[in-house]
């Protein structure tokens, strides 16, 4: 999985497998649109407002949290 973000144009791009094929965009709303692979997997996400939807939640920072075992992981995101 990679995060990608272009402050530039307020977007960042999810990608939660490697471009095999040409993919299929869904326009999801004015602020989300998800990439699908010719088997209908979910290529990438992409977030048309990133800085608002990045920082809404946890401080603008990426959590990672097994369920199982409690551990929390926690990356500071650099955004402007």
């Amino acid at each position: 999985m990679k995060l990608t973000y272009d402050p530039r144009h307020n977007i960042a791009y999810i990608r939660l497998h490697p471009k095999s094929a040409q993919v299929k965009t869904v326009h999801v709303s004015d602020e989300l649109n998800v990439d699908l692979a010719p088997d209908g997997t979910v290529y990438g996400i992409e977030l048309l407002n990133a800085n608002a939807q990045l920082t809404q939640e946890d401080g603008g920072q990426l959590v990672m949290l097994n369920e199982a075992t409690g551990e929390r992981t926690q990356i500071k995101l650099p955004l402007s």
